[in-house]
């Protein structure tokens, strides 16, 4: 057996359910689940449409690299999107997914006869990061974010004999469970770091489609572009289509950028299995081709998000995130709990479900960033997730008057 697998923590929801064990719920109020970020508006009939239209795709091995149609398909939407100019034969891969693609590309990229190497990634973080860093042999180290700036990662804590050590730098921007978009500055500091010190970076933008206000989030690539990278040496952004098109279970997505990278992850998914279904590539030339159906997703979060944000504002401090589809709340410091108790009593009292900040996160440096903070994912309908908030509402004042 891999000795590494001794080494992988329990998944946040894993520790969820055993929080939750003896618990039980009151029958008079309804269930509702903040805890997952499972997407839950409707899946798109055209969708649908073009998945099943294709059945016969079904008779046929897919090629690794994907359809020519498909590349061209993420190459134009990257063009539209960001106003890039990707080549679909060596820039763009398709993926079963981001978090698959995410754990794989680091099994590509991680030399683990080179001394302990390091994966760099930001803390809170999604779980992936760190499990693919172990599995590949290399050390996760995590960087704290900031609450003072937004929740933006301080990377300039990290030292400089980590990065001296570091081969892959993971960033998520806008960022789970914070909801924080890197600006251009930032981008840059970690391109010249990039430079120096000759690590990969991974940018993880499966939630750039979600945003409430001004410009749509900077992405990596288009960071890089602006800042005279056109190559995007170094550089793969990931991307999907589980929260954009409502799709989670297409398990649909791509990766761009560095021709060089993109060539070594094609060798490493064609050994894996990774192909996608040629029905799943039609459905998905589909998806990326209309823009209608996401601006109205986009429409309903942020409706949702305008009548719940100041509702929780009222009791906890919390406030609308630059994008993605999570609030990121503080548990209050007049009830006297952590945020694992917090959660527990929330569900005991009020059949309610938060993921308690501290699962997403690490001690390091001396404390866990994630503690006393619980995520909640709007992923339902309006009146559901406004029902959640007012009962969250009720709790945290029936334990506070």
């Amino acid at each position: 057996m891999n000795p590494l697998l001794s080494h992988l923590q329990p998944y946040p929801f894993e520790r969820l359910r055993q929080l939750f064990a003896g618990v039980t719920p009151p029958a008079g109020y309804s269930p509702i689940s903040l805890g997952m970020g499972e997407p839950r508006h409707p899946t798109p009939q055209f969708i649908k449409d073009a998945l099943t239209a294709h059945l016969g795709g079904l008779a046929s091995y897919p090629a690794t690299a994907g359809e020519p149609r498909l590349r061209e398909a993420f190459s134009g939407w990257l063009s539209r999107r960001y106003g890039l100019a990707v080549d679909a034969a060596t820039q763009v891969l398709p993926v079963n997914g981001s978090r698959e693609a995410l754990f794989a590309f680091a099994q590509t990229v991680i030399d683990p006869s080179q001394g302990q190497p390091v994966v760099v990634c930001p803390n809170p973080f999604y779980q992936i990061y760190e499990g693919a860093a172990v599995l590949a042999g290399a050390a996760p180290y995590y960087a704290p974010s900031n609450p003072a700036r937004n929740f933006a990662v301080d990377w300039d804590s990290v030292p400089g004999a980590v990065w001296q050590r570091t081969q892959l730098l993971f960033v998520c921007s806008p960022g789970n469970p914070t909801g924080a978009v890197m600006p251009l500055s930032e981008w840059q500091k970690l391109f010249e770091l990039s430079d120096c010190h000759g690590f990969v970076i991974a940018s993880d933008e499966c939630y750039s489609e979600i945003y409430f206000q001004g410009e749509p989030p900077l992405g990596g690539l288009q960071a890089a572009a602006r800042l005279g990278r056109g190559d995007f040496k170094n550089l793969v952004s990931f991307t999907s289509l589980s929260k954009r098109s409502n799709v989670p279970g297409l398990r649909s997505g791509f990766v761009a950028g560095d021709a060089a990278l993109m060539k070594a992850f094609l060798l490493y998914r064609t050994y894996h299995g990774s192909a996608m279904s040629p029905v799943v590539q039609a459905a998905s030339i589909a998806a990326w081709g209309d823009e209608r159906h996401v601006d109205e997703n986009r429409a309903l979060y942020r409706k949702k998000f305008a009548q719940v944000t100041p509702l929780l504002a009222g009791v906890m401090e919390v406030s609308l995130p630059d994008a993605g589809f999570y609030l990121w709340a503080k548990v209050p410091d007049a009830l006297g709990m952590t945020d694992t108790e917090f959660a527990r009593a929330l569900l005991a009292q009020y059949n309610v479900t938060v993921l308690p900040g501290s699962y997403l996160a690490r001690e390091a440096q001396g404390s866990n960033p994630g503690a006393q903070r619980v995520r909640m994912a709007l992923v339902a309908d309006t009146e559901e997730c406004v029902e959640a908030a007012l009962r969250i509402v009720q709790f945290i004042q029936s334990r506070t008057a």
